[in-house]
């Protein structure tokens, strides 16, 4: 029954990944009058990788990770998993791909902007993001990110997903995944990071380039504030344990 359900399930993602990937436009397109070969050949590409990382994305996902420095999860200190979440997608474990009361809030924010200003992507959202598409703010984008995120929590587990996540964000001042950021800001690998610094790295995702602690040290304090108060509040450490993190100086590689 559950094979059953997965089969219906990537009909169903297959079909719809194929309307948004501009299947049905090219078709129609092509009834009126006949678009040049460029254009045909273009647009075929680009349905065609969008076609193949709904049925084989593993393979997809195997092709755009970067392993010269990839750390497994095991080597990434669970302080910084528990900072990442509490500040990226505090429902991480809860949702399979998306976040139904994110989407709400950001719906509402939209709404109240007039235009597309809040995403209210998840973890896995983010990594599909990183990975295959445009940091473009988009319907037609997003759809395509939600489809992704949902095959892919089918097909990886929770630790996979926040393994690869932590692997490709960017940090700010050329740091992009865990390894190179525990090297670039401590001069450390990332097994050794302490809390502090776990919260504090946490905190750079969101305006790399300007938060990094080379670029504005207060503004990477405040952000680390953020993390330690919001994985207290989650219950990840106690109120003690996030002021003294909060308070321990931060000695960076240069």
């Amino acid at each position: 029954m559950r094979f059953r359900r997965l089969i219906l399930l990537s009909i169903l993602l297959f079909a719809l990944s194929f309307g948004w990937a501009g299947g049905t436009d090219y078709i129609t397109g092509l009834l009126p009058a006949l678009p040049s070969s460029q254009r045909i050949t273009t647009h075929l590409a680009s349905s065609w990788e969008r076609t193949y990382r709904m049925i084989a994305l593993k393979s997809a996902v195997n092709e755009k990770l970067n392993k010269t420095n990839y750390i497994t999860i095991q080597y990434i200190p669970l302080a910084m998993q528990q900072s990442i979440i509490a500040v990226e997608d505090n429902r991480f474990y809860r949702h399979y791909g998306f976040d139904i009361e994110g989407i709400l809030r950001a719906m509402l924010v939209n709404m109240q902007a007039g235009g597309f200003s809040e995403g209210g992507s998840t973890i896995t959202q983010q990594l599909i993001k990183n990975l295959f598409l445009t940091q473009e703010k988009t319907y037609g984008r997003k759809a395509e990110e939600f489809i992704l995120a949902m095959n892919m929590e089918l097909r990886y587990s929770k630790e996979e997903i926040l393994e690869m996540y932590l692997n490709t964000i960017y940090f700010g001042s050329g740091a992009y995944g865990i390894g190179d950021a525990a090297k670039i800001y401590f001069d450390k690998a990332p097994v050794n990071l302490t809390l502090a610094e776990c919260s504090l790295l946490a905190g750079l995702p969101t305006a790399p380039s300007l938060n990094s602690p080379y670029v504005d040290f207060n503004a990477a304090k405040q952000r680390q504030a953020i993390v330690l108060s919001a994985m207290a509040r989650q219950g990840y450490i106690g109120t003690q344990t996030a002021e003294e993190a909060r308070l321990t100086p931060i000695k960076l590689a240069k």
